[in-house]
C-alpha cells in the first residue's frame, strides 16, 4: 500500500525528518505500509495550521458545523466497507466486528453530535431582577490522542464534538493502527473540509503525543489509553492548566447473581468477556458468580468459550481474531503463566503454543480465549489489566462479598450485573465503585450518557452534554433587567 503521511493544513506530508515506522498486520506478521515517525517539529507545524484556521472556523455558526458533521458522516458511510477492511487489517479483528462496530460507530458518532447540537439548548436562569445566559466559546486548538483497539471509533468520538464546538484539532492515532485515521483525512479532503481545522500527526507517544501535551498553544487534551501513559499526560498538562479528559484502563467485573437465567444470558456474558479478543477497556475480565450456581455457570461458560471460532480476521465465520501484536501476545501469555503460578487452573485456552489456529501462520499474534479459576480475587492476575482474551472466575457467597470483590481493584471504569430481577440488579449496581454499570446487557451505549471512570480509570466524562462542556469554555452573562 502507499505510505501513510501526516495531514497538516489540508495536505499530506512526510515527517520533517523523513523518518518512518512500519505498521504490521498482526494476524499475518506482514508489513502493510510505512507511516511518519514525526517529532515536535511536525506537531508545531500542525498546531500553527490549526491556530491559523481557528478564527474562521470558530466564526461559523452551529448550523454550519452541524451540516459539516452530517456531510462527513455521509462520506464515511459511503466508505464503510473500505474502513472495515482497513481496520480489520490493521488490528487483526474479525471483518464482521469491524463492520458492525468500528465502521458503523464512526458514522454514528458524527450523526449523533450533529443531531445533539441541533436539539441542545442552553439554560437561562432568572433571579434578583437579572437574566443569566450560558454562553459557549471554543477552547481553541485541542489535542486528541487515541489508542489502537478501536482506532477510528474512538477518534471520531472526540473529533465530532470538538468540531461541533468550533475547535481546531491536532490528533495523534496509535502508531500501531494509523490506517483509518489516514482514511478519515482522505475523506475530509474529498468533502473539501476547511484546511487546517483537522490535522493529523503520526508517530510514537513519547515523541509526538508528549509534544502535543507540552505545546503551550494546545489548550485541551483528550486522551484515551493506558493508565501509565495517562499519568504522564496528567503530570505534564496539569501544571499548564490545560483542560484534560482521561479515559484510561479497566479491570471490570461481571457479576452473576444467583437468580440469573443462564441459558438466556450466557451469550451476552461471553460477549462481554471476549469481544475484540478482550481488547476493549469495557470488557468484563473478572467474572464473579454466586456460589449456589457456580458449578453450573462454569460448565456452560467454559463450553461456550471453547466454541468461539478463532481464525483469519478476513473470514466471515471468524468470531475472534488476533491480538494487536506479537509483543502484546507475549504480555498476555505472561499473565496466563502468572495466573498458574498464583494457583490458578486453566479451564480452557492457554498460550499460543497449545492453540493452533486454522488458516493462519505462526507469525500471527493469536491466542485462544482463556478462562482461569482458583485465584484469589486480590491476586495480580485478577487485579492488573491484561487487556487480552483472559478471564478469571470467582465464586461469592453473599451480595456484600460480591460488592467487596468487584471494588477490590485500583480501576473503576465499567461493570455488569446479571439477574432475573432488574430492580435487584439496579440496586446492586449502585454499590459498584465504577463509572458505568450495565444490568443484563453490555456495551449498550446511549451516546447522551456520561462515559468515563473513577480511581485509576480516568478523570472526566465524555458523551452528550459532557463532551460539549469539555470542548467549550462556558461564560455566564448576567443581564440586569430594566
Amino acid at each position: 500500500m502507499e505510505p501513510i503521511l501526516n495531514f497538516i493544513n489540508g495536505e499530506f506530508h512526510p515527517s520533517a525528518s523523513g523518518m518512518t515506522l512500519e505498521t504490521v498486520n498482526p494476524a499475518s506478521g506482514q508489513v502493510i505500509t510505512t507511516l511518519p515517525r514525526s517529532s515536535a517539529e511536525d506537531v508545531a507545524m500542525a498546531t500553527k495550521a490549526a491556530l491559523e484556521a481557528g478564527p474562521a472556523w470558530s466564526a461559523t455558526t452551529m448550523e454550519e458545523r452541524m451540516a459539516w458533521l452530517h456531510r462527513i458522516a455521509d462520506a464515511l458511510e459511503e466508505e464503510a466497507e473500505t474502513i472495515a477492511q482497513l481496520e480489520s487489517m490493521d488490528t487483526g479483528k474479525p471483518i464482521s466486528l469491524a463492520r458492525r462496530v468500528d465502521a458503523a460507530r464512526s458514522v454514528s458518532n458524527f450523526r449523533f453530535f450533529a443531531n445533539f447540537g441541533r436539539d441542545h439548548t442552553e439554560p437561562i436562569f432568572s433571579d434578583h431582577g437579572a437574566v443569566n445566559h450560558v454562553h459557549r466559546s471554543p477552547v481553541g486548538c485541542v489535542g486528541l490522542i487515541t489508542p489502537w483497539n478501536l482506532p477510528l471509533y474512538l477518534l471520531t468520538w472526540k473529533v465530532a464534538p470538538a468540531l461541533l464546538m468550533g475547535n481546531t484539532i491536532v490528533a495523534k492515532p496509535s502508531e500501531l493502527t494509523p490506517m483509518t485515521a489516514n482514511h478519515l483525512a482522505k475523506v475530509l479532503t474529498k468533502v473539501h473540509f476547511p484546511k487546517g481545522v483537522f490535522n493529523l500527526v503520526h508517530g510514537l507517544g513519547p515523541e509526538v503525543g508528549q509534544a502535543i501535551v507540552e505545546h503551550p498553544d494546545i489548550r485541551g487534551i483528550s486522551f484515551t489509553g493506558g493508565t501509565a501513559t495517562g499519568k504522564i499526560v496528567a503530570a505534564t498538562a496539569a501544571p499548564m492548566f490545560k483542560k484534560l479528559s482521561l479515559e484510561l484502563g479497566g479491570k471490570n467485573a461481571t457479576v452473576v447473581l444467583d437468580d440469573a437465567p443462564l441459558e438466556e444470558m450466557m451469550d451476552g456474558i461471553v460477549r462481554a468477556s471476549f469481544t475484540n479478543s478482550g481488547q476493549v477497556c469495557l470488557c468484563g475480565s473478572r467474572v464473579l458468580v454466586d456460589a449456589a450456581i457456580y458449578d453450573r455457570f462454569k460448565t456452560m461458560f467454559v463450553d461456550a468459550v471453547s466454541n468461539i471460532v478463532v481464525g483469519d480476521p478476513a473470514s466471515e465465520s471468524t468470531v475472534m481474531g488476533s491480538v494487536i501484536s506479537k509483543d502484546h501476545q507475549t504480555k498476555v501469555e505472561s499473565y496466563i503463566e502468572l495466573g498458574q503460578q498464583e494457583g490458578g487452573v486453566v479451564l480452557t485456552g492457554g498460550s499460543a503454543t497449545d492453540a493452533p489456529v486454522k488458516g493462519v501462520t505462526a507469525q500471527g499474534a493469536f491466542l485462544r480465549p482463556t478462562v482461569i479459576e482458583g485465584l484469589s480475587h486480590t491476586s495480580r492476575t485478577a487485579t492488573e489489566e491484561i487487556f487480552g482474551p483472559v478471564v478469571t472466575l470467582h465464586p461469592f457467597t453473599s451480595e456484600q462479598e460480591a460488592i467487596d470483590m468487584a471494588n477490590a481493584t485500583e480501576y473503576g471504569l465499567a461493570g455488569s450485573v446479571w439477574t432475573a430481577d432488574t430492580a435487584r440488579g439496579y440496586a446492586f449496581a449502585q454499590h459498584l465503585d465504577t463509572g458505568i454499570v450495565w444490568v443484563n446487557t453490555w456495551l449498550n451505549r446511549d451516546l447522551r450518557t456520561p462515559f468515563g471512570g473513577v480511581k485509576q480509570s480516568g478523570v472526566g466524562r465524555e458523551g452528550g452534554a459532557w463532551s460539549l462542556n469539555f470542548f467549550s469554555e462556558l461564560t455566564n452573562i448576567c443581564v440586569q433587567q430594566p
